[in-house]
């Protein structure tokens, strides 16, 4: 995944919308690919916005900025920071940036000061051709580049192109690492109150609030704060900026979710996807922005199991596994496997939410069980909960052995976004752990494996969508409601719905629909009637956006399935309501 330089064509295939900076260029061509290299940037598709920046260097060889343009692209940003570089692209992408930010340099002394400072920062981002021993110069070069940048926005406070670079620089000190997820204060380090006033003040200039680098930016810097409604403006302002920047159309959803607008999510997630195939059609599949395509999927599947759409979490599950070949996974440098291959089993969350048992013990096993070592793990966990929800244990615990044997082989490498595939199956471990106990009848050994995996998944690292597709308490609050432990499982609904304090925001699930089933019935069989009649209204509207009757917050808890398994039977027909 190597810088690319764009197609000679001037029949540009991409729909960037409106925004045009300031440049210095009086070359036309040269002004037009350095804005849409800006975009690029902005929407993070880096290997395109480079292409376009060193187009913009050719129509204009005096052009100072566009050889800046090439260089920022090559450093670091908030989903890739310095230690996220393997050994081959840090090399390659130290030696680029150094040729373009000396060509910068030299050309600097003509341009205006806006520019020069924005070039003097390369200085600061780039500090060596190649980086010192040990992991401290990651840091080091992350807050030099901040304190290099604050300078920056200090003589350049109404310069909203300016003000993004800035923005960019103070959340790559601590990239998603903001805010305390427990009390909502900046994280020790964190520049997050200075950013959020660099935000406020940018957002009120003009143009502002059709910036695509400072909205989404802004994005990044309150989805993960104690008030992620507060951005729901900056979110809806976002949604148009850049019709064909898949990424840009989708984050205004890191949002969305945090907010329980599940509809939203997937209707923007498909908006971006749409983008995303209009790029594919155009650069093919085999580049590293393939990584917000997957994003994008992977949170059309999230948003659809919260609303008990089975259809389109399942579709939205094949469509991931389709854009992620085994070609792409096997490029050695950015190891795309590492990136990537934790996306490809996410399908086995949604036939697990939907108890769709048949479906995973018919789905066939990786043939190439080293490359898609995650998937190979996950597969074997889904098979495990089906076996142990259809009563099969002992087939259950041989299942549970070859998980764990192919756990072993997952490297500490492989990641989903920003927590590690292994941290991930230790959630898939007490969860299998759990479900096996309890369909052997061992019911507080179980509730105990599910009460770790609740507290497992709380303390994952930030993440949209959350790293864990199924909250881990809809199968506890499932199974002890099973075990008529009633008032035990209304306090986990309180939990997940964000009804109880002392749950970090982020891992709230307002408004789903298991877990409001769940908490009616609770509260119904507790005899708390006028709150379940509020709750029911809500839920009544909920639960008719499902395409299949909820009866459970979890399929596991199978008194409540029935016994022909209707979760098993798919869609209902068009017309008919789920409720009942």
């Amino acid at each position: 995944m190597h810088p690319r330089v764009t197609d000679a064509t001037d029949d540009y295939p991409f729909a960037l919308g409106s925004y045009q900076p300031e440049l210095p260029t009086t070359i036309p061509e040269a002004a037009t690919w350095f804005t849409r290299g800006l975009i690029w940037t902005y929407a993070f598709n880096h290997e395109e916005a480079y292409g376009c920046f060193v187009r913009a260097a050719e129509a204009d060889p005096q052009f100072a900025l566009a050889h800046w343009g090439a260089a920022y692209v090559l450093g670091p940003n908030y989903n890739k920071p310095w230690e996220a570089f393997d050994p081959e692209d840090l090399r390659l992408s130290l030696e680029h940036a150094a040729r373009h930010a000396e060509r910068a340099f030299s050309l600097a002394s003509t341009a205006p000061d806006r520019d020069q400072a924005l070039i003097a920062t390369l200085s600061a981002r780039f500090p060596s051709s190649s980086p010192p021993e040990g992991e401290q110069w990651c840091q080091d070069w992350a807050d030099g580049y901040a304190d290099a940048c604050r300078d920056l926005a200090r003589r350049f406070p109404e310069d909203l192109d300016v003000l993004a670079v800035v923005l960019d620089a103070l959340l790559g000190v601590k990239p998603w690492d903001l805010w305390d997820l427990r009390t909502g204060a900046p994280t020790a380090g964190a520049p997050s109150e200075e950013a959020k006033q660099l935000v406020d003040r940018a957002l009120s200039l003009p143009g502002g609030r059709r910036h695509p680098g400072l909205l989404h930016l802004a994005v990044h810097l309150m989805e993960m704060s104690g008030t992620p409604e507060s951005a729901l403006w900056v979110a809806d302002w976002s949604r148009d900026v850049v019709p064909d920047g898949g990424h840009l159309v989708h984050m205004p959803t890191h949002i969305d979710v945090l907010c329980g607008d599940y509809r939203r999510v997937i209707e923007t997630n498909e908006a971006a996807h749409a983008a995303d195939q209009r790029y594919v059609q155009h650069r093919g599949p085999l580049n590293f922005y393939t990584l917000y395509r997957a994003h994008n999927l992977h949170f059309v599947m999230y948003g659809a199991m919260f609303l008990g759409q089975s259809e389109p979490a399942i579709d939205a599950g094949r469509r991931l596994e389709a854009a992620l070949p085994p070609e792409l996974l096997q490029v050695q440098s950015p190891p795309m496997a590492d990136w990537l291959e934790g996306f490809y089993p996410m399908t086995m969350h949604a036939l697990i939410r939907f108890g769709r048992w048949q479906e995973i013990l018919d789905e066939p096993l990786p043939e190439d069980q080293d490359l898609f070592c995650t998937t190979t793990a996950i597969m074997h966990y889904a098979r495990g909960v089906a076996l142990a929800a259809l009563e099969r244990v002992e087939e259950a615990l041989a299942e549970r052995e070859l998980f764990r044997a192919a756990v072993e082989r997952v490297p500490e490498s492989r990641t989903v976004f920003n927590n590690t595939c292994q941290d991930i199956l230790q959630v898939a471990a007490e969860m299998l752990d759990g479900e096996i106990a309890y369909r052997d009848g061992r019911y507080e050994e179980a509730f105990a494996h599910l009460r770790r995996s609740v507290e497992i998944d709380d303390a994952l690292p930030y993440d949209e969508p959350w790293s864990w597709m199924q909250p881990t308490r809809h199968a506890l609050a499932a199974l002890l409601l099973e075990q008529n432990r009633v008032e035990e499982a209304e306090q986990v609904y309180r939990e997940d719905l964000g009804y109880a304090p002392g749950i970090p925001r982020a891992n709230l699930h307002p408004d789903n629909v298991w877990s409001l089933h769940g908490y009616h019935e609770c509260l119904t069989r507790l005899g708390k009637d006028e709150l379940a009649a509020v709750i029911k209204r809500r839920l009544d509207i909920v639960r008719a956006q499902a395409d299949l009757p909820i009866t459970a917050s979890c399929a596991c808890r199978l008194s409540a399935m029935g016994q022909e398994q209707r979760a098993m039977a798919g869609p209902l027909p068009l017309g008919f309501g789920a409720a009942g």
